[in-house]
Parts: C-alpha cells; structure tokens; sequence
C-alpha cells in the first residue's frame, strides 16, 4: 500500500533501506517509533570515525567527547533545561531505580527500624495506574527504609486530582512524593531514555565514582550507561523535530489528529462491541495511543486474527501496567489477557488507518470465540 506523502517529506530521510519500506505497517509507536535514516547514519559513523573511550587527547577521542556533548545539548534543547539536568541511561526502569536508590531520606527512617510506619516522617505516595517502573523502585525503597507507603487512585480522568489531594488542608503532611511521569520524555532513537530533574539535587547521593563531578545529573546517576553510539542518535532526533512551534512538530500535530480521527469516531460508533479506556474524544491534549477491547472477543485472539489476515503490527496485554489493567480496568482476571494498544506516530496515515478499520471489520464479523473476553 503507498503511503501518504506528509508534509514532514520522507522517512527516514536518509536510509538505503528504510524499516519503513517492508511489507507492515506498524502501529505500535507507544513501545518506541521506526528509526531515523539519520540515525543510523550518524551511529555508524561514530563506529567508523570515533569509535574510542572519552578522554584522550588525540583526534578522534576529540570527535567522540565532542559528539557526546552534542547529544547532552540537544536533549536539553529539547526538554527546555540545562544539560547537566539530564542524565541518560539504557531504559526508564533503570534511570528510575537509579533515582530511587540516590535519594536521601531523614536520618529518622533508618533509626528507627522497630517503630510502627506510621510515626515514619517520610512517605511515598504511589498510583496503580503507572507504568510499573515507576512503582517498583519505590516498593523496593519503601521496603528497605521502613517509609510509608500511601496508594492514590484517581476518582476521574484527570492527573490533576492527586496534587489536588495533597494540597487538602486535611490531608496529612506527606516528606517526600513519588511524582515521577511513568515515563520521562523519550527522544526515541533506539533504546536510549533521558531523564531530567531540577537542579540543584541536594536531596540526591551520588551513586557515581567520588571523582565524578556530583553537580551534574550525569555525574550523580549516570553509572557510565549513556552508550556512546546510542547518542549519537540525539542530535538527528532533535533536529529532525524541531522547536515546538517548529513546522515539522506542527506536521506532527496534524498528522496525529488526521490519524485518530477516523479510528476514533469508528470505536464510538459501537459501544456495545467495543470498550474504550480513555474515551474516544479527540482534543489537542490527546496522544496517538488507544487502548480498547472487545464485547465477546479475548485481546489476544483478536490480535492474532488481525495479523492472519494483514500486514498490521498491533498489540495486546497489560503494557508494563498490570495494576491498571489488572486491578482497576479488570482485564486481567478469569483469564482475560488484558487490552488491546493501538498506537501511532507522524509516519502513519489515514490510508493505513482506514486499511486497520476494514481489517477489523472483517475479523470481528466471524461469531465470537467462546473463550473469556
């Protein structure tokens, strides 16, 4: 099927054999997008031209502490901070465990090991419908700190609602919260996340060698994991999106609201088969991820008749969330197999979108499987 020509002109730009151009269509960008030609153009480059540790004096060790700053500047182009606010590390689970280890709690906490949780000054306020990488470091710190663990799940669709709690009067005073996005920001060359936090971080050990400069993010939790070929891979992301009033973010934008539409208004116009996790309005805050399932189908099943019978990549199970789907949405229980997740990126079309529609139609017309849905 040929592709709509976006605005944002061809992708990956420069890749001989772009992933792009095999027989699938990928609507599975919430786990990460395709790669930029550009991106692994610049990867290899590095391999061939400055392929050595940081350090020397030599020309090529130049090029690579030179290409490494060059990623540190435009993450933080990007996220609108300094670059010795952002430390970047192989995945979100570890640059959160990282963090949840480098904290520094009253001296209190470890003191009192035989005193009831309650009396505990310090508290971690968690929500089961994180990503659980941002649930189980602070488990895990909570554990080894004797601190007091409070659960919050919201009442309505809006974030807004936990720091509407903590700032109740009647609430109890809570130290320290476990406000961390289920994911920081992914710039999304290959599998490569920044984190960013406010400096100072005088709340933060360093986990880094005691020679490592402790002002930076980097030299606090970095432990040596920002792969030197990975970042290259920044500056070609970074300057392929833009500013955000740039033209390709604006491309991005419309694109996106282009895509969900039709998909969209499809889920809507059935709610007797399908059931929609976040609703099916279409707002400018809304991301390219749909998360739904179907009245009589399991997810799986329903997966895996789509990929029969197509070339479109999409997914089922809990996502890294199995308190979400498990606990509140019910999806992981008498042997239901959790949701399905259609997501897209600014490589998708309506043309692709309209093919996933007619797919689903066909495999959905077949009488329901007698298998928990």
């Amino acid at each position: 099927m040929e592709k709509t020509q976006l605005v944002f002109g061809p992708y990956p730009p420069s890749a001989p054999t772009s992933s792009l151009a095999q027989d699938q269509i990928f609507f599975d960008s919430a786990g990460g997008s395709q790669a930029l030609g550009a991106v692994a153009d610049a990867i290899a480059t590095h391999f061939l031209a400055s392929n050595v540790q940081l350090g020397p004096t030599y020309a090529a060790a130049r090029r690579a502490r030179a290409n490494y700053d060059a990623a540190f500047a435009a993450a933080a182009r990007f996220l609108n901070c300094r670059p010795d606010q952002i430390v970047f590390g192989p995945s979100t689970t570890q640059l959160l465990r990282n963090v949840s280890h480098a904290l520094d709690f009253d001296d209190a906490n470890d003191d009192a090991d035989d005193a009831p949780s309650s009396s505990k000054r310090d508290e971690i306020i968690l929500s089961a419908i994180d990503h659980e990488s941002n649930i189980a470091p602070w488990l895990a710190l909570a554990h080894r700190l004797h601190l007091r663990v409070t659960w919050w799940n919201p009442t309505t669709s809006s974030s807004s609602s936990l720091l509407t709690t903590l700032a109740d009067p009647s609430a109890p005073a809570t130290g320290i919260a476990a406000l961390v996005s289920p994911h920081p920001p992914r710039l999304r060359p290959p599998h490569l996340h920044p984190l960013r936090l406010p400096a100072p971080f005088p709340r933060l050990r360093s986990l880094g060698h005691f020679f490592h400069d402790p002002a930076t993010l980097e030299g606090k939790l970095g432990l040596a994991a920002a792969s030197y070929e990975l970042l290259q891979a920044v500056p070609a992301v970074v300057d392929y999106l833009g500013g955000p009033d740039g033209p390709h973010r604006r491309a991005a934008d419309a694109n996106q609201t282009a895509v969900l539409r039709p998909f969209l208004a499809y889920l809507a116009a059935s709610p007797d088969k399908f059931t929609v996790y976040g609703g099916t309005d279409l707002h400018p805050a809304r991301l390219p991820v749909v998360s739904f399932s179907v009245a009589g189908w399991s997810s799986r099943r329903v997966v895996e008749e789509v990929e029969k019978v197509s070339n479109i990549g999409i997914r089922w199970g809990h996502f890294y969330a199995p308190r979400l789907v498990g606990e509140i949405l019910g999806r992981l229980e008498d042997g239901l197999d959790g949701i399905i997740r259609v997501s897209f990126a600014h490589y998708n079309s309506v043309e692709e979108v309209e093919r996933l529609i007619t797919v689903l139609d066909s495999v959905l017309s077949q009488p329901a499987p007698t298998s928990n849905a």
